[in-house]
């Protein structure tokens, strides 16, 4: 059978996006390696945030690993070789985005317990039987104590739908917040659901931002405040919010605002930090460097980059599976149940 005209056009529209892709890959087509990395370097050297906190010696950085680009080292080599470098701010904010992939720094949270199981949740206290909405997953447990759980701040919640979940719990003696395994998202989010645990104007904390290209060129912390939500429902009973090394960025600021609070507790693990406020800029390849260029500090002025220690250390035990049984959570439902009597 003799093919149709639109199967040939259909074959060169296919060929030339593989040809395409083909000439991407080579970067000394487009822009030499060497243009690109120490555009890399700069733009980390003058925007970054974290140098002296983190003692990270950026000259002696590039001096390392200057040395290994090559012009004719292929867009891989250079990508991979670009991410070891940026590692070495240990940040979990520092993300260099190609074509074909973006690099990550794991290390904040994979060397640390996992402190939290969904399934010995849903198995063992949810009973799969639970409401969900706006991100929030939610359910009154035992002894008269109700629980969300709120896996992403970038999840947007309806001021209307928080009002019915929190009417949901007016009875019960307490709360739980469990952010374990939160990445982050939204600040806003993050004022949102704040905003229904305050019952006046209340100091978060502080922001800087860079003004000019050396590491210790800041701007003096200007504060930032939460206001209680007019017309909306407000918790007032005792709080514990659960934590782990998993939970960071966005959620991590939740941690420091809630943390200062007198009705909440928090319980679990140090969270992994991620206290920066992120900015992106782009390479003459095209790529784009994500990297941490405010620090947001808590009320007393402290920087949170590494995470916030809870009031309450606990692990789940390693043999968590084989009993169900959650510590962190028990030890959140015992607290609360306490406090009530």
């Amino acid at each position: 059978m003799k093919p149709q005209p639109i199967t040939y056009l259909l074959a060169i529209v296919i060929l030339a996006q593989l040809q395409a892709c083909y000439v991407n890959d080579d970067l000394h087509l487009k822009n030499d390696a060497h243009t690109n990395f120490d555009a890399l370097w700069s733009i980390v050297d003058e925007h970054y945030c974290f140098f002296d906190y983190k003692d990270v010696d950026w000259d002696s950085v590039y001096n390392h690993y200057a040395p290994r680009i090559n012009d004719n080292m292929s867009s891989y080599d250079f990508f991979n070789l670009c991410g070891e470098m940026l590692a070495t701010l240990q940040d979990g904010h520092v993300n260099l985005a190609s074509g074909f992939a973006s690099t990550h720094y794991w290390k904040w949270f994979q060397d640390y317990p996992v402190n939290y199981d969904e399934r010995i949740i849903h198995d063992n206290y949810l009973q799969f039987d639970f409401y969900q909405a706006g991100g929030i997953t939610y359910k009154k447990l035992r002894d008269n104590i109700g629980y969300i759980y709120y896996d992403s701040f970038s999840s947007n919640i309806n001021p209307g739908t928080l009002d019915y979940i929190l009417a949901h719990f007016i009875t019960c003696d307490g709360l739980i917040i469990d952010v374990r395994n939160n990445g982050g998202g939204s600040l806003g989010n993050v004022e949102v659901i704040i905003s229904r645990f305050i019952t006046e104007k209340t100091l978060a904390g502080y922001i800087q931002h860079k003004t000019g290209p050396a590491h210790d060129a800041f701007s003096e912390p200007y504060p930032y405040y939460y206001q209680p939500a007019e017309n909306h429902i407000l918790y007032g009973k005792p709080v514990v919010v659960l934590t782990n090394r998993h939970t960071f960025s966005a959620a991590n600021n939740f941690v420091q605002v809630m943390k200062s609070l007198p009705q909440v507790t928090i319980i679990g693990d140090r969270t992994g930090g991620g206290s920066g406020l992120p900015f992106t800029y782009n390479l003459p390849n095209g790529w784009n460097i994500r990297l941490s260029a405010s620090p947001i500090l808590d009320a007393e002025g402290n920087d949170t980059e590494w995470g916030i220690d809870p009031d309450i250390k606990v692990d789940m035990a390693p043999d968590a599976q084989q009993t169900g049984r959650d510590a962190i959570l028990d030890c959140a439902i015992e607290h609360l149940t306490h406090s009530s009597l």
